[in-house]
């Protein structure tokens, strides 16, 4: 079979399962599917700012990569901004979160390790994993029982890597809980804090420096697409750990650079949120909304996993079945899409809902009615 014939099977096989994946622009519906949780990705306030720096800054673009042309007194500026939020040493800029989790996952891990990942954690981390000469295993999802077994068969240096927050269950990890089973067998944790930073904390310093915990973290990646409401990501670590992914993380020597536009907005948001914290208390209040009204109109009658974070995700097993959902929410006016197998396993597909503090009161209450009538 040639290349061109093997492949449409494949996309036919999709086809035919219902997980067929299509491209498609943000309408006119309500926004309940974006990780724009704070609001800052549309924030006319922050734009203004953004801009108003940017009329100082004479390159487009960043011309390189950062041991080339592409370095600069803002980025370095911009990444001592970012370790007094995380109270880290260092922070080291990156392009996404993604490559950012493949950076450090694939150089820092040496022949000989183990790396011990939770099954849920996000695509970069496995990829990442993939990449590395370690040993690589999975535990359980949240379940310290499995992670200790895991651990226990465990050679060389065990890397322990975990999500502060779940992407697809909305779900936080255990994190104290998981320090003291690290400290037990001298193991590392490696935390993704892509779905707490910002949201989260003092300046939106994530779930670690929340619990006091950074210290017993080797590393930590912050990610700007989500509550920050820009683009590129960071890691928070010790110096040394910092110089090393300089001199091995493939992913930061072989890129260009973000341009300055884009460190301009990092340290922008950053700056902004600080005078605004109000914005997470907002969040707040509408996740406690959302679960009033759902535990009223709905109670257990769908399942969720989790209840604390904007992702609140609603279990409707077959992609069929799910998908028949979010279009009767989407004709409702709603923006919510369904994920699918094998995105997710086989039987957990699920309404990925997203709350953001621009929702108002009668947008929360209209979704949960057309929530209710899935029922």
């Amino acid at each position: 079979m040639n290349l061109e014939n093997k492949l449409i099977k494949q996309l036919e096989a999709r086809e035919q399962n219902l997980s067929y994946r299509k491209l498609s622009s943000p309408g006119k519906l309500i926004d309940f599917i974006s990780n724009d949780y704070l609001g800052l990705a549309r924030s006319k306030e922050l734009a203004s700012l953004i801009n108003s720096h940017h009329q100082s800054v004479l390159q487009n673009g960043s011309t390189g990569s950062r041991l080339l042309s592409g370095n600069s007194v803002l980025a370095e500026s911009t990444e001592t901004q970012l370790s007094k939020v995380f109270a880290s040493e260092r922070a080291l800029i990156f392009n996404s979160g993604y490559t950012a989790n493949m950076a450090v996952l694939s150089s820092i891990p040496q022949r000989g390790d183990t790396i011990v990942y939770d099954e849920l954690a996000h695509a970069s981390i496995k990829d990442g994993a993939r990449l590395s000469v370690a040993k690589r295993l999975s535990f359980k999802h949240n379940n310290l029982q499995d992670l200790e077994f895991k651990v226990r068969s465990a050679a060389g240096n065990i890397f322990i890597v975990v999500e502060s927050v779940y992407s697809m269950d909305g779900d936080f990890c255990p994190l104290r809980e998981l320090v003291n089973l690290a400290k037990k067998y001298s193991a590392y944790i490696i935390l993704d804090e892509a779905h707490t930073t910002g949201l989260i904390g003092s300046k939106g310093c994530g779930l670690a420096v929340e619990l006091g915990l950074e210290k017993d973290i080797l590393i930590r990646i912050h990610t700007f697409g989500k509550a920050m409401g820009i683009h590129g990501a960071a890691v928070a670590c010790d110096s040394y750990l910092t110089e090393y992914l300089i001199n091995f993380s493939r992913p930061f020597i072989y890129t260009t650079a973000l341009s300055p536009h884009s460190i301009l907005s990092i340290s922008s948001a950053f700056t902004h949120l600080e005078k605004n914290a109000f914005l997470q208390k907002e969040i707040n209040d509408r996740i406690n909304l959302f679960n009033k009204l759902f535990a009223q109109q709905i109670g257990n009658q769908l399942i969720r996993p989790a209840y604390d974070h904007p992702i609140q995700a609603i279990i409707i097993p077959g992609n069929d079945r799910v998908k028949a959902a979010a279009v009767h929410l989407q004709s409702s006016g709603y923006d919510v899409r369904p994920i699918l197998s094998p995105t997710v396993k086989l039987g957990e597909e699920r309404l990925r809902i997203c709350l953001h503090t621009f929702n108002s009161d009668d947008d929360i209450s209209g979704l949960i009615h057309s929530l209710a009538a899935l029922i």
